[in-house]
């Protein structure tokens, strides 16, 4: 297996543009955000170039972050062969972000195409190898499908098995009450020895969350999470800050990184990781489908740690007892969380 790693949005966006650039035959594209106001990197122009010389072209974007697209964008998209959908639920959305070129290298992580993430930090995997690509072609063909594609090639991907991988994909589709990022993260965090690192902008945990961190804390694990100072959203800011704080009084450490990071990792024991598209949320585990690839190799997840290392650096350590939540956030987070479960 080949694979490289890209650590912010700008990175990411150059090696993505630069693949779709070069795609001879197909480009598969599930995006929770695609906007058409990419200034360095048009995506939406080059896509839609692709599919006017002849390449297939198969996108699945959510209605809800995607909604700046016109109806006119949409249109100019499908006129030039592209077959396009948008997820539509209530509360259930599209949050994967996958990139598949040629069904021979695929992209995986948390980068969306908007400008507004331009200089933010992010997690991005480019991989090829024909096992693991396959398995995330399977991944998006089930979402494919779920959206309502008949392309009878995409079709027969979803039944195809790939075993003995080292590294294999984790699709959570609640829709379709598939709920594998919760079992994931219970057995793995119940299974740390020494240390764990999570990597996450946005923090409102579950209740089965905070209670798995805190009983690794005090089983003597080392329990790590790096969050931005600030989000993309005030009222996120403090929800985040909320379970900060809660979660801090009880030995679990948060790092604040200067810059927005969007990106979604775990790392236990240096020697098991994953990275996808998921948020430390009731969203991302609730109601969002999402994806992950799992690593268990010991020179990605090296790398993945000097990474989580070199953003820690670039932090500073949240001392809850020089914070002190307002009474508001007593009354916003958990109204949240409820507003939630009821619906």
């Amino acid at each position: 297996m080949n694979y490289k790693f890209f650590t912010n949005s700008q990175r990411s966006w150059k090696a993505m543009f630069e693949t779709i650039l070069n795609a001879q035959k197909s480009i598969y594209l599930e995006m929770y955000i695609f906007n058409d106001d990419m200034e360095q990197y048009n995506f939406f122009s080059l896509v839609k170039k692709k599919a006017e010389q002849g390449l297939k072209v198969k996108i699945i974007l959510d209605s809800f972050g995607s909604h700046d697209l016109t109806k006119n964008k949409i249109n100019e998209l499908r006129n030039s062969g592209i077959e396009l959908f948008f997820i539509s639920y209530f509360f259930h959305r599209t949050h994967r972000k996958i990139l598949i070129i040629d069904e021979s290298v695929a992209f995986i992580g948390g980068v969306n195409f908007h400008q507004n993430a331009k200089l933010w930090s992010d997690l991005v995997v480019r991989i090829k190898g024909k096992k693991i690509v396959g398995a995330i072609i399977k991944s998006f063909a089930k979402a494919y499908i779920n959206a309502g594609g008949k392309d009878e090639n995409i079709l027969n991907k979803r039944d195809k098995k790939w075993n003995n991988i080292k590294t294999w994909i984790v699709d959570h589709f609640p829709v379709a009450h598939k709920y594998k990022l919760k079992l994931l993260y219970i057995e793995h965090i119940n299974n740390a020895h020494s240390n764990i690192t999570l990597i996450t902008p946005y923090f409102m945990p579950k209740r089965w969350l905070s209670s798995v961190l805190h009983q690794a804390v005090l089983r003597g694990v080392s329990v790590e999470i790096l969050v931005p100072k600030k989000t993309d959203h005030f009222i996120i800011d403090r929800i985040n800050y909320f379970y900060i704080y809660k979660l801090s009084k009880v030995g679990v450490k948060f790092f604040l990184k200067e810059n927005m990071n969007h990106a979604k990792a775990m790392i236990l024991d240096n020697n098991e990781a994953m990275i996808g598209s998921q948020n430390l949320d009731f969203l991302s585990f609730g109601y969002n489908s999402e994806i992950g690839v799992f690593f268990n190799n010991t020179k990605i997840v090296t790398q993945l740690l000097k990474i989580s290392e070199k953003w820690k650096g670039d932090s500073v350590f949240f001392d809850y007892k020089n914070y002190k939540p307002e009474w508001f956030d007593y009354v916003l987070s958990p109204f949240i969380k409820i507003f939630f479960k009821i619906f």
